[in-house]
């Protein structure tokens, strides 16, 4: 009898929960299918690290707050990590199909990955259209509790974390494609 009482209070605060979980992004949420479904919304938007990262090229460094304005599908990734390997091609179809002044594909190489073997790792993938930046003593990737990779984060416009993806997923997918125009619908109303 005690599991069941348990049981059942477990159920309630569960389904309590799911109206905050919806939120602003109910619409989004219901579009997530396969893989997709392991991208998980916020109940309230959270606030990011301002830990800077390197810029691709030596050009200087930047903090996600210079990306506000737009939603954002942040991807930490490694050149050693085989399914950020598999995902990179589609993470570049989507910054090809969407990328623009409401939505923006960035990707943040963290912890031991040279520049040269950055360079590599894109053109063995023919990777032409998105960014070469990193974040080789991982603060960025630490603040953000980024702990195995891939790790996806989406920002919203004001550059506050709604939502996040542990491990790899088919960017490619209807699903995936949904879900970022949805995403740029948004941001455009």
């Amino acid at each position: 009898m005690k599991y069941l009482v348990a049981a059942a209070v477990y159920l309630a605060v569960s389904l309590s929960s799911i109206p905050a979980i919806a939120g602003d992004y109910a619409d989004v949420i219901s579009l997530r299918e396969g893989s997709m479904k392991k991208l998980i919304f916020h109940t309230a938007p959270q606030a990011v690290s301002n830990a800077s990262f390197e810029l691709a090229d030596e050009r200087g460094k930047a903090t996600l707050e210079d990306y506000q304005g737009k939603y954002v599908l942040l991807n930490f990734w490694a050149t050693w990590c085989a399914p950020c390997r598999k995902e990179m091609p589609m993470l570049s179809e989507l910054q090809s199909q969407f990328g623009g002044d409401d939505f923006e594909v960035l990707t943040i190489a963290t912890g031991r990955n040279s520049p040269a073997g950055i360079r590599k790792f894109l053109t063995e993938t023919s990777i032409t259209n998105l960014p070469r930046h990193q974040d080789p003593k991982q603060q960025l990737a630490s603040q953000m509790g980024v702990f195995g990779l891939p790790i996806t984060v989406i920002l919203d416009p004001e550059g506050r974390e709604i939502a996040r993806m542990r491990g790899d997923a088919d960017w490619a997918s209807t699903s995936a494609k949904s879900i970022i125009d949805a995403l740029i619908v948004k941001a455009g109303s």
